[in-house]
């Protein structure tokens, strides 16, 4: 087995994806208090307290809402949108699996060490060769091999559009819990924070089109295309799917949520504002931007079989929320 895929055995994990998973939370945390830091020490000090209340609403709500998407609520009921690991039930689990194994395959003293290890604990790249070297020539071992770690599954282009719909609305609830927490900031410290709910609303249906929805629907058709024309090489879908999403959301993206935004939420929230013919008058794309595309590359990841990506995707999508919600533009309207 060749190094790159020894370290793709050793991200599958699904002890490491678990235990990622758990710490997106307080990764968040952390980056937030970062945000509001950097933040509040550039603000007049008579201004510290109302800005730092309206930044804690942002960053709290969206964060929550990401959070509550992807994990649900299990005491209300409510399911999340990613698959959780349960780390106590993956130990039962390959306890039981490592068992049965052992019973009926002779395995070296080492390779049975590791394991026994591999129970409850994250086994390391050197352990991920070890026991593949060593199991993976016969039937047996590779059919043991691929439950204890399993192999990446890309998905039909009968399940595309399930997963699109899936990870798109992953990311429109932290873009909607990003508004309203910028919103009901607003309501507790501005007199007239009505005047700035158009630009949430905007930015937020930037952020969800150009940089969330469209790129997910523009690897989804991609990936359709390459089905229909048997095309199965991981590396073509990867670089179709990329194609996609440049297509449709880099391009097309910041065109559509630019044209909505004039065309339906301007009439609706500014009726005596004069209307700039320049598409990108208000939002154009920046650097920014392209780097919250990186929640894209996360879902070719995701739609190539990769699920150890999956956990990131409420940090990445957190960062479109928080935008919305503090209403950004980087055109003629100020924030």
């Amino acid at each position: 087995m060749s190094r790159i895929s020894v370290i793709g055995k050793f991200l599958d994990q699904p002890r490491l994806v678990g235990k990622f998973s758990q710490s997106v939370s307080l990764i968040m945390g952390l980056g937030g208090t970062l945000v509001l830091g950097n933040h509040i020490k550039n603000v007049d000090q008579e201004k510290q307290k109302k800005e730092t209340f309206k930044l804690v609403s942002v960053l709290f709500v969206t964060m929550l809402s990401a959070l509550v998407s992807t994990r649900g609520v299990k005491s209300l009921g409510i399911k999340g949108l990613s698959n959780n690991i349960n780390l106590k039930d993956l130990e039962k689990s390959n306890s039981k699996l490592v068992d049965e194994f052992i019973k009926t395959n002779k395995v070296s003293e080492e390779s049975q060490k590791i394991l026994e290890k591999g129970k409850n604990k994250v086994l390391n790249i050197s352990e991920i060769s070890k026991i593949y070297k060593e199991l993976e020539s016969n039937k047996s071992g590779k059919e043991f091999l691929n439950e204890f770690i399993p192999e990446p599954e890309n998905i039909t282009s009968k399940d595309i559009f399930n997963e699109i719909k899936r990870l798109s609305l992953m990311g429109l609830i932290p873009v909607l819990g990003g508004i309203a927490g910028g919103i009901s900031g607003d309501v507790v410290t501005e007199n007239k924070w009505k005047e700035k709910v158009p630009n949430k609303i905007k930015e937020g249906v930037y952020q969800y089109l150009a940089n969330i929805f469209l790129c997910n629907v523009g690897a989804g058709i991609a990936l359709g295309v390459l089905e229909k024309n048997n095309i199965k090489s991981k590396s073509a879908r990867a670089i179709g799917m990329v194609s996609g999403i440049i297509l449709t959301g880099v391009i097309g993206g910041s065109i559509i949520a630019n044209l909505i935004s004039k065309k339906c939420i301007e009439p609706l929230f500014c009726s005596n504002k004069k209307e700039n013919k320049n598409i990108y008058s208000e939002r154009k794309p920046e650097a920014l931007d392209l780097g919250l595309h990186l929640d894209d590359v996360a879902t070719v990841a995701v739609l190539s079989g990769l699920k150890w990506i999956e956990p990131a995707l409420p940090i990445l999508y957190s960062i479109s929320g928080y935008r919305a919600g503090i209403g950004y533009r980087n055109g003629s309207i100020s924030v």
